[in-house]
């Protein structure tokens, strides 16, 4: 399946909100450049009048404009080696391509091969759960990664310890993705990853972590059946939301036998760090 590449020229200071937007119909990656952003969505969820409605909002408030393409698949890896710079997260944590040489300062080095895949680094979200991964534990845990994207957070449990690592996405690609970025980084060769949902993960398997980064919507119909994956006194640990749906997030965790640890909020998006109770 073909992606959508849509370049949003506008003042750096809305790049931000509009990520968030943009987010909130569906684009799936963006990156921030000099003029504006560059925002991906599949081809078959692109709406060109939502994308117009949308900038239209903010034409009294500065000048934006908006134009796309259809980016094939074999000229992905191109684009992001033009526009793809490291993530680097509480100067622990280095998400590196590979075509960027390593920086020994950190004490965690991950390994991407950048493609049409959410999980890069670069959204609010996936720093924010990388972030609190690192006062987690995993030494010696099982971990699963919902909607693994390019499978970073996975990887980055397994470097703090994770000893059994399952991830799955419903997006092809990302899934094609994950597997390489697992073997690039080491990860053990029992490590599972596959194209499906949380119902395809079988009953029996439980985990001494989940990892959450999806959306609101998915996390309020699936957070029953992350707890029932989930070993008592593990945790489950979420993102993918704004602040304002916060609460509804801790309200449907707290009805399913959690108890919440922490919170964290980075320019408007949410993560919450959950305890399944003994």
């Amino acid at each position: 399946m073909n992606y959508i590449e849509v370049d949003v020229r506008v003042d750096s200071e809305f790049s931000e909100i509009l990520m968030a937007e943009l987010g909130e119909v569906g684009f799936e990656s963006f990156v921030e450049t000099d003029e504006g952003l560059l925002a991906y969505i599949q081809e078959a969820d692109f709406d060109e009048n939502v994308l117009q409605e949308l900038t239209a909002k903010y034409l009294d408030l500065t000048t934006i404009a908006a134009t796309w393409k259809s980016l094939e698949r074999r000229n992905w890896n191109e684009e992001w080696e033009k526009s793809y710079e490291p993530i680097e997260v509480e100067d622990q944590v280095r998400v590196r391509a590979t075509f960027h040489e390593p920086d020994p300062s950190f004490k965690y080095d991950l390994l991407i091969q950048p493609k049409m895949s959410f999980g890069t680094g670069h959204h609010e979200t996936t720093w924010l759960v990388m972030k609190e991964q690192l006062s987690l534990p995993h030494q010696g845990l099982a971990v699963m990664d919902v909607g693994c994207g390019t499978g970073i957070l996975a990887i980055l449990a397994h470097k703090l310890g994770a000893t059994h690592l399952l991830g799955f996405d419903i997006d092809e690609w990302a899934v094609e993705n994950t597997r390489e970025n697992f073997a690039m980084n080491g990860l053990p060769g029992d490590s599972e990853v596959f194209q499906g949902t949380i119902q395809d993960v079988p009953v029996e398997k439980v985990f001494g972590g989940v990892l959450a980064n999806i959306n609101r919507n998915i996390l309020l119909a699936e957070i029953p059946t992350y707890v029932a994956h989930l070993k008592p006194g593990g945790w489950l640990l979420t993102s993918g939301f704004y602040e304002t749906d916060q609460a509804d997030i801790e309200k449907c965790s707290l009805e399913n036998g959690l108890k919440k640890l922490r919170s964290n909020t980075r320019n408007q998006w949410a993560t919450v760090v959950f305890e399944k109770i003994m």
